[in-house]
């Protein structure tokens, strides 16, 4: 069973090394309408875009798993989608279907509010040490 997520946990080495991604603030521009304020947006690094593609293919590669139906299945493991329950979870205790949809969550929370991944990722990912 561990091979199917091969496609995924190969990243985890590398994202331990990886800046993942950080905030990007104008800081130069006054707001004035010749200086309009950009509004702040994370920069995510190469690996992390990555990463995302590699969830979403494996949603398409592997139906049988139902991680179209994410939110049900974070809820059956007392799960809420959000990121202080999310966090709160001890992912080693997790099974692969659970923590799929955690990621995939993750990255659809991601079109909502920027900055989702980054925070998930910072929180999550590197915090329970995968690569172990």
């Amino acid at each position: 069973m561990a091979g199917v997520y091969k496609s995924l946990t190969d990243f985890l080495p590398m994202l331990e090394e990886d800046k993942i991604g950080d905030w990007a603030i104008d800081r130069v521009n006054d707001g004035t309408p010749e200086h309009p304020i950009q509004m702040p947006f994370v920069n995510y690094s190469r690996l992390i875009r990555e990463v995302e593609d590699a969830i979403y293919n494996f949603e398409q590669m592997h139906p049988e798993y139902g991680q179209n139906r994410y939110s049900s299945i974070l809820e059956a493991n007392g799960i809420e989608w959000g990121m202080d329950s999310m966090s709160a979870k001890d992912v080693s205790v997790l099974d692969g279907k659970c923590v799929m949809a955690m990621l995939l969550g993750t990255v659809r929370a991601e079109r909502f509010y920027d900055g989702a991944l980054l925070g998930f990722s910072k929180k999550v990912v590197l915090k329970n040490g995968w690569n172990d």
